[in-house]
């Protein structure tokens, strides 16, 4: 009886296997591989390790040749002993014995057993018809820079073209030279000017856009000072209070949309804070404020109640007198 198939069945379903008397099994998953030198992929697989200290019959492998075979676990166990005296057998007369399926087992010199894996195999259910493949190396490009390149080339082409067509011009009709150069000035030269001025543009719009990102980032100035504040002494008698700078401000975020910016102000004012909404500054954007304060020590105060509280991003923003 060939118990290496029985073997090989049980490795797609176990992480043991031990065949008793002679050692076990074992097996482990392996994430999938790739070999840089040669640009291959490996998909994830059963890693088969032998050991020779674990020899208990667990009943694993007597079982399953019963049912497979419709005999008795008795029968089985005999079975099995007797297939184990006919590999120690081969190890002894060959120094080397071939599961198929599985690996091969040698003798070394210390009369150890040692374990060669058949990589072939791949005892992963998941990874069933998965093959490796070679994939063709990818070439990156920076697509600004090659942009860049092919528009100089053609601003050179077209400059040496128009040269070239100038000289022969100059040779065939010597009588209107005037005409000619004025017509070359006159075309060629636009030509130029516009070649330039269209790279120029493409630089400047880079650069434009990576101001742009940093500046909403950065510290938003408020251009436009805070209104005075009027208190209500009296029911009889109103007195306009002395204005009051106010200039540290806490700012909850800012919008390029005026009517989210709204919805932010009209929810701070129902949570009770004395929020403002800025008009839009010169970056497109409308800031809004939990509050304002006359003192850094204020501010800071108000602002770690809420970073605590409602909202951990929360910034003061010190406006400029």
């Amino acid at each position: 009886m060939k118990i290496e198939n029985y073997i090989a069945q049980l490795l797609y379903r176990y992480q043991c296997v031990t065949v008793p008397g002679f050692g076990a099994f074992l097996t482990e998953i392996q994430s999938a591989q790739l070999n840089e030198s040669t640009n291959s992929f490996f998909p994830p697989k059963k890693m088969i390790f032998f050991n020779s200290q674990i020899k208990n019959n667990d009943g694993l492998l007597a079982n399953h040749i019963a049912q497979a075979e419709k005999t008795s676990y008795g029968f089985a166990v005999s079975a099995i002993g007797f297939e184990i005296l006919n590999w120690k057998k081969e190890l002894e007369d060959n120094g080397i014995l071939q599961l198929k399926n599985i690996g091969e087992i040698r003798i070394n010199s210390d009369n150890n057993l040692v374990f060669s894996p058949n990589n072939q195999n791949n005892y992963l259910p998941s990874s069933f018809g998965l093959s490796p493949f070679v994939s063709p190396l990818v070439k990156r490009e920076i697509f600004e820079k090659h942009i860049e390149e092919i528009e100089q080339r053609e601003a050179i082409e077209l400059y040496t073209n128009e040269e070239h067509r100038t000289s022969g011009f100059y040779l065939k009709y010597a009588a209107i030279f005037v005409l000619a150069l004025g017509i070359t000035a006159s075309i060629g030269y636009p030509l130029y000017e516009n070649q330039i001025a269209k790279q120029t543009l493409i630089v400047e719009s880079t650069v434009q856009k990576k101001v742009e990102n940093k500046i909403q980032e950065a510290t938003f100035f408020i251009q436009n000072p805070l209104p005075a504040v009027t208190l209500s002494v009296d029911t009889s008698k109103l007195e306009t209070v002395e204005e009051k700078a106010m200039p540290y401000h806490i700012i909850a975020s800012a919008f390029r949309s005026e009517q989210n910016a709204r919805k932010a102000y009209n929810q701070l004012i129902k949570e009770g804070f004395k929020a403002q909404m800025l008009p839009e500054n010169k970056y497109g954007l409308f800031p809004v404020l939990y509050g304002s304060y006359a003192t850094m020590a204020e501010a800071e105060k108000a602002q770690r109640e809420i970073r605590k509280a409602e909202n951990p991003d929360a910034w003061i923003l010190i406006e400029k007198l």
